[in-house]
């Protein structure tokens, strides 16, 4: 009868180590993932400066515009963490945004070659990037789900396992990307 209990707790420490290092795995992806959206960041942040510079020759005399995207540029580089990295970068896609608008006003700078690579660059970090919060994002949801399930929940909390926060656009970004695009001609 003893071996029947052995094998029973046996059986329940093996299962709790492979609940244990599922989670340590899931953990691991996430912050991964982290890693890769540091990656586009600062891949994005490095490209900043230069479209200044760019656009600075083109339009000097927008010095508001201008220092508003150095400003959150400088914001977004000592931001921490999911939720205030993203309230950080939603703040600099706005200037951005507001910077790259200043091709449409000065038609010398839009047709510049270097301008239109920079703008081409831009939009494939921002398509990485947003592929990097979707796989981050599905890491976090299979994570907090993982140490929210019987019977993961009964330990993870006592070994450190804490649910993550999913790098959100922000309300500001969501409800414009709610709207309807505007088309002019």
């Amino acid at each position: 009868m003893s071996w029947v209990v052995w094998a029973i707790v046996a059986a329940l420490v093996l299962y709790a180590v492979m609940v244990y290092n599922g989670l340590v795995t899931l953990r691991a992806r996430v912050d991964q993932a982290f890693a890769d959206i540091d990656v586009q960041l600062k891949q994005r942040h490095d490209l900043i400066p230069n479209l200044i510079e760019t656009v600075k020759g083109y339009a000097a005399h927008e010095r508001d515009t201008l220092q508003a995207v150095v400003e959150t540029r400088n914001a977004a580089l000592k931001a921490h963490g999911p939720a205030e990295q993203a309230a950080a970068e939603s703040a600099l896609s706005g200037a951005v945004g507001r910077l790259l608008a200043l091709g449409e006003a000065y038609p010398d700078l839009k047709a510049s070659a270097n301008f239109q690579q920079l703008q081409t660059d831009l939009s494939d970090i921002e398509d990485k990037l947003a592929a990097a919060r979707r796989f981050f994002n599905n890491g976090v949801s299979e994570y907090n789900a993982a140490i929210g399930h019987f019977p993961a929940v009964l330990f993870a909390g006592a070994m450190g396992f804490r649910p993550r926060a999913f790098f959100d656009v922000g309300e500001a970004e969501r409800k414009a990307l709610e709207a309807p695009p505007k088309v002019s001609f």
